[in-house]
């Protein structure tokens, strides 16, 4: 008896010190707990486009859409647009159109890898019969490395450019109404000098492109009328310019998506967001940005008048057909070679000085510049108001988002 009371008295006794200590660490794990889920939303939010789930994908697209113009004059409607924008792009920033690689070598360094996390990867394939070993090729996901190289190639002077009518393949996209693995894009670069490295000379150069694609909005709507239409808002004029740290002090407990959907919705339909890359004062970057073309780690300080960085940005438009936050362009100045080493650490990549590229701006090979990619199809999509890339562009689409879209009358070009 004794015994068994001494066994009960001691589970007893071990048992009270653990009740007291539980709540203690219990409410000791909330608080950070609720910080983590805010970060790694955000974290996830930096790179890799699209929505993520058919469901979601579902629940967005546009319940009442139309398509203003049939297949064929939508055709007709968008190699109209493509004509106007090449010529006046190529007028207003004194740009030649010329011929772009599809295909690149691996061991060049050329390819554009289009963050610095490493998720986005190019399609790979050895080519070439009869040699040994074969040529390691790689279709480019962009030629913003590619033109650097060819303004020295091309012998442009300063103030003077190329254009390019780019194609590329990117297989790591979740593929929805507005993300495509096939990409279309005015690939552009221009010879500057460095005393043109500063914030106005970036705004000066977004505001010359935004009027060609406004011009090419009046042109395509005064030959195809039916693209005159109340039912959505015309292209805005102006574009407003503001930081990425201006819209977190705007929306500090929203995710990068989130946070632009609320300022084009809230301020202005049509904005260029910049400094891109470089963190923020929550220590996370706007958006991942790849450490070797756009310059976004110089101090902008002086020129903001608060803790700045960055020599680049996005214009990012209010869709009215998809009711959301639609892309058209990625552009900035380009890196010294000043630049280029500290954003390679930052992103742990310095093995890429080794790389043919970066030689190439470390000796002084090529030229200081400025360039960008528009979006052809993205532009198309916007200023000829379809509910999808699929309207303007053929390419592969998984079966489950095009019988969702068709029930939308969202219909894929095959």
């Amino acid at each position: 008896m004794l015994k068994k009371k001494a066994k009960k008295t001691v589970k007893r006794v071990a048992k009270k010190p653990a009740a007291k200590k539980a709540p203690k660490k219990t409410a000791a794990r909330k608080k950070p707990a609720r910080k983590l889920d805010l970060l790694d939303q955000k974290r996830a939010d930096l790179a890799g486009p699209g929505v993520g789930t058919y469901e979601e994908v579902e629940k967005i697209l546009p319940t009442d859409y139309r398509p203003l113009l049939p297949p064929l004059q939508r055709m007709d409607a968008l190699f109209a647009v493509k004509e106007y924008i090449e010529k006046n792009l190529c007028r207003e920033l004194n740009l030649h159109m010329v011929q772009v690689p599809l295909i690149v070598e691996r061991e060049s360094g050329v390819n554009d890898y289009l963050d610095r996390d490493g998720s986005r990867t190019p399609v790979e394939f050895p080519c070439g019969l009869g040699i040994s070993p074969r040529i390691n090729a790689q279709i480019v996901q962009a030629a913003t490395k590619w033109k650097r190289l060819a303004l020295a190639q091309f012998g442009c002077k300063v103030g003077e450019g190329i254009c390019t009518d780019m194609r590329a393949v990117r297989k790591d996209y979740f593929l929805d109404h507005d993300h495509s693995s096939y990409v279309d894009q005015w690939d552009w670069e221009k010879v500057i000098t460095a005393e043109d490295r500063n914030l106005d000379y970036l705004k000066d150069t977004v505001r010359k492109i935004w009027k060609v694609i406004v011009g090419a909005a009046h042109l395509v709507q005064e030959k195809f009328p039916a693209l005159r239409t109340d039912k959505y808002p015309p292209i805005p004029e102006e574009l407003m310019f503001i930081h990425a740290e201006e819209i977190l002090e705007r929306y500090p407990d929203l995710p990068r998506k989130q946070r632009e959907t609320r300022l084009l919705q809230e301020v202005a339909p049509a904005v260029f967001i910049i400094g891109i890359g470089y963190p923020l004062k929550d220590g996370l970057p706007h958006e991942m940005r790849a450490a070797d073309y756009d310059d976004w780690i110089t101090d902008t300080s002086h020129w903001t008048g608060k803790e700045t960085h960055g020599l680049n940005g996005d214009i990012l438009v209010w869709n009215p057909v998809t009711r959301r936050r639609h892309e058209l362009t990625s552009m900035g100045i380009r890196v010294t070679k000043e630049t280029l080493v500290k954003q390679l650490k930052m992103a742990g990549q310095e093995h890429f000085l080794k790389l043919p590229y970066h030689q190439a701006i470390m000796n002084d090979r090529v030229p200081l510049s400025i360039g960008g990619g528009i979006g052809q199809s993205r532009t198309y999509m916007y200023l000829l108001r379809t509910a999808s890339l699929g309207e303007v562009s053929v390419t592969v689409w998984p079966k489950v988002l095009k019988e969702m879209c068709a029930k939308r009358n969202i219909i894929f070009l095959e």
